[in-house]
C-alpha cells in the first residue's frame, strides 16, 4: 500500500517478528509496556493534580491499561478524562487487533503448511479407509 502511514508500516514489522507463539507474547508485552508508560508519563503532564509524581501516573495506567481500575487514583479535570477514555479505548482495542492479527498470521501459516504436506497425508489415509472398508464389507457379505 502506497499510502501506508510509518505507524503502519511499524505494526506490520512488529507482526512480521511474530513468527512463533513466544515472539509474538514478546510483541504484545513490548507493545503494552510501551503503552502503558507513555500514558502514565503523559498523564502526570496532563493531570498534574491529581498524579503529581511519576510513581502515581505510571499506577494509574496500570490500572487502566489492564482493566482494574481500583479508583484510588482517577482523573478529575477534561485533559485528564479525555486521556484516560483514550488509554481505555486504545489499549482495549489495540491489544485485541494485535493478538488477532499474529492469530491470523499463525492461522494462515498453518493453512499453507496444510495444503503443502497435510493434503497428501490425508489423500493417502482416506485411500487407506476406504481400503479398508471394502475389505470389511466383503467380509461381512461373505459371512452372510
Amino acid at each position: 500500500m502506497a499510502n501506508e502511514s510509518r505507524l503502519e508500516r511499524r505494526l506490520d514489522r512488529l507482526i512480521a517478528r511474530a513468527q512463533n507463539p513466544r515472539s509474538a507474547a514478546m510483541v504484545i508485552a513490548g507493545v503494552s509496556t510501551v503503552m502503558t508508560i507513555c500514558a502514565g508519563l503523559l498523564m502526570t503532564v496532563v493531570d498534574r493534580g491529581n498524579f503529581p509524581t511519576l510513581r502515581q501516573g505510571l499506577w494509574w495506567s496500570v490500572q487502566t491499561v489492564t482493566t482494574v481500575g481500583y479508583g484510588d487514583h482517577v482523573p478529575t479535570n477534561a485533559g485528564g478524562q479525555v486521556l484516560a477514555a483514550i488509554v481505555m479505548l486504545v489499549g482495549i482495542g489495540f491489544i485485541t487487533i494485535i493478538t488477532a492479527s499474529i492469530t491470523g498470521a499463525f492461522v494462515e501459516r498453518s493453512r499453507k503448511d496444510h495444503e503443502t504436506t497435510g493434503s497428501d497425508a490425508s489423500a493417502e489415509q482416506l485411500r487407506q479407509i476406504d481400503e479398508r472398508l471394502a475389505r470389511i464389507e466383503a467380509a461381512l457379505t461373505k459371512s452372510s
